[in-house]
């Protein structure tokens, strides 16, 4: 870019020096701890609508080859799957998986040629560092409450072709939801868009997120004649210090309302190759040409109202630069299949910055300028421990990811089953006694196990030993199935043996807790 974003970041780097240096404490949002919550807008409610992971299992992920386990781990590519992400997700941590169910890469989160599938931030959150987000050959996704930042197409680490999240080869159906995606740059600085769609990519909604610090916001379309994207929503998203394209856009229709601009230094919208536009009451602050075709001759179109500019300065026209100012005007009609609220331009910029961005507690516009939190749906398989159960654990199941073996193995089971996170598979030893064992790459620190049993086979287990799989030490044993407290244990491996059973047990999850 002609203005790296880079250098525009010094001010707001030195800020965070000084706090640093003065041991002032930066107060950061609570993150939202439930699992997807509310239901898809825009143009992913059409096509058969987008609903992701609903109806099927419900996983914990705290690395990227855990992600990719629990899509590999699925009975076929479409078999529903929620997976819930917690801690940082790093080149260091996500490694190819491969299964039938899936075919990922390394290095990048690659959801390809498959379906049904939630990605969704919990806990204290989860952060893609450097880490690209890639969907291919794929339908029926929600990406919600993640923050994707500093992913590179040059330099080093590489990923995703330098995009936050890219979607690219015959996409349909996707939700992206309070997510976060920044860069530190624009291309000189090695990065390039933060939300891309290209090669027939359709039905796309981005919702309630913030865009900001790179020099490109993202793109419909890779060239002038790909013109096989389109119909994508983008509502109540912060674009914030970006150079331009908010978004690009290269043929097809794009709704765009309620987003708060803020600091577009080159372009924002930019509506090309007979693109079509409607731009609703959106509020642009501080910035340039907002609005037009730029930097080509092929025209593009938009349809206005409601939108309110402050402090914006529009260029001259010219033979590859068409603004829409100084007084936008419509010169085409858009009509739109799906039904929305907009709230005034005049509270855009509160509303916008009380809801969008991973980490604010999921909460949306009621449509009148307030912010509410929609009311998750609870999710009967969801694995996670139920708090105000008193015989369950608390905290992450740290089994979901890692590794597993055993002593054997009944036909038709597998020692994978026990951390799938899904209750309707198990591990049964060839005979009544056995032994199971959940194991890590590195130390891993365990208080707590909790032992499940399949369905129809409750209370089956009899006589256990809890084994450290690094020593052999006996940590405790007991009777019966159920939630098992030993004293806390650095280990990579640790073995639960039955030692006695009535009838053939099995054993549908051997969750983990560090306690």
């Amino acid at each position: 870019m002609r203005r790296p974003v880079a250098l525009r970041l010094n001010a707001a780097l030195a800020t965070l020096a000084v706090a640093a240096a003065t041991g002032v404490v930066l107060s950061m949002p609570e993150a939202a701890s439930a699992a997807a919550t509310g239901s898809a807008t825009g143009y992913a409610t059409q096509n058969g609508g987008t609903t992701g992971g609903a109806g099927g299992t419900t996983v914990r992920a705290t690395t990227g080859t855990a992600i990719h386990t629990a899509l590999c781990n699925r009975a076929s590519s479409s078999t529903p799957i929620t997976i819930q992400v917690e801690g940082t997700i790093n080149h260091g941590n996500t490694a190819k998986v491969s299964g039938n169910s899936c075919n990922t890469a390394a290095g990048v989160i690659e959801l390809k040629q498959i379906s049904n599938v939630t990605l969704v931030g919990v806990g204290s959150g989860a952060v893609f560092d450097q880490l690209g987000i890639h969907i291919r050959e794929s339908s029926n996704i929600i990406i919600q409450n993640v923050t994707v930042k500093n992913v590179k197409k040059s330099g080093s680490p590489t990923s995703n072709g330098g995009d936050a999240i890219g979607m690219e080869s015959d996409v349909r159906n996707v939700w992206v939801d309070h997510t976060t995606l920044e860069a530190s740059g624009g291309e000189s600085e090695g990065y390039d868009g933060l939300f891309d769609m290209k090669d027939n990519t359709q039905y796309v909604t981005l919702s309630y997120s913030t865009l900001r610090n790179s020099g490109r916001g993202g793109l419909v379309g890779s060239s002038e004649t790909e013109l096989s994207n389109g119909y994508i929503t983008y509502h109540h998203n912060l674009y914030e210090n970006i150079d331009s394209r908010a978004p690009l856009l290269r043929g097809g229709i794009a709704h765009i309302y309620n987003n708060y601009y803020v600091k577009l230094n080159e372009s924002g919208i930019n509506s090309r190759a007979g693109a079509r536009a409607k731009v609703d009451n959106n509020y642009f602050k501080n910035s340039k040409d907002v609005l037009g075709t730029f930097y080509t001759d092929a025209a593009g179109y938009w349809q206005v109202s409601g939108n309110t500019f402050d402090n914006v300065t529009w260029s001259a026209k010219g033979s590859e630069n068409n603004p829409a100012g100084p007084d936008p005007k419509s010169n085409t009609t858009v009509s739109i299949p799906y039904s929305y609220s907009l709230d005034n331009a005049s509270c855009v910029p509160a509303i916008v910055g009380a809801t969008a961005g991973a980490n604010k507690g999921l909460k949306v516009s009621d449509g009148s300028c307030s912010p509410t939190t929609p009311t998750p749906t609870p999710d009967p398989t969801d694995p996670t421990p139920d708090p105000t159960d008193p015989t369950q654990p608390g905290g992450t199941n740290l089994s979901i990811g890692a590794g597993s073996d055993g002593s054997s193995k009944a036909s038709g089971s597998s020692y994978g089953h026990v951390r799938d996170g899904d209750m309707n598979t198990f591990w049964s030893p060839a005979g009544s006694t056995g032994s199971i064992s959940i194991k890590w790459g590195t130390a891993t620190s365990v208080s707590k196990v909790n032992i499940r049993e399949a369905s129809g086979s409750t209370g089956a287990i009899g006589a256990w030993r809890v084994v450290n799989g690094d020593t052999g030490a006996v940590l405790t044993s007991g009777t019966g199935a159920g939630a098992i407290t030993v004293p806390k244990t650095s280990l990579k491996k640790i073995t639960f043996e039955i030692t006695g059973s009535s009838v053939t047990p099995k054993v549908a999850e051997f969750e983990t807790y560090a306690g």
